[in-house]
């Protein structure tokens, strides 16, 4: 159960961050960096969506799928074992997501964006959860 309500929690936190990042792209305002200064050039690099939708969209209905799985096993919502699987592979891919795109952040546009790299840090410990949890 408490690996659960760390991951709706995780989820939470990555909603939050995922809807800055979409208003400020809708309102075209510079997102504040606490960290660097990076985070213009990653958000406008041309590796800021996949398949036409941005990074962004695609970060918040992941998060919005996993609080909503997470919700769901914790009233334990058949079949149990769907939604852990579910849950499961999601993570997995995020993570692998993120991998790569630190990758580029790092390797091939040279700037490090603040909000890019906390929702990376925020799936990676969803992974882990996963991972040290027996529970799902």
């Amino acid at each position: 159960m408490t690996s659960l309500a760390l991951l709706f929690t995780l989820s939470a936190i990555g909603i939050s961050e995922t809807v800055y990042l979409i208003r400020k792209r809708i309102v075209s305002e510079k997102p504040v960096c606490p960290i660097g200064s990076g985070c213009e050039i990653v958000l406008a690099s041309k590796y800021n969506k996949i398949f036409i939708i941005p990074n962004d969209i695609l970060g918040l209905l992941a998060y919005i799928i996993i609080s909503i799985i997470a919700a769901f096993l914790v009233i334990e919502v058949a079949p149990i074992y769907f939604w852990g699987l579910l849950i499961k592979i999601l993570i997995s891919i995020a993570s692998i997501m993120s991998f790569i795109f630190t990758y580029l952040q790092w390797r091939v546009i040279r700037a490090w964006c603040f909000w890019c790299l906390m929702s990376a840090f925020t799936i990676w410990l969803m992974g882990i959860i996963i991972l040290a949890s027996a529970v799902i």
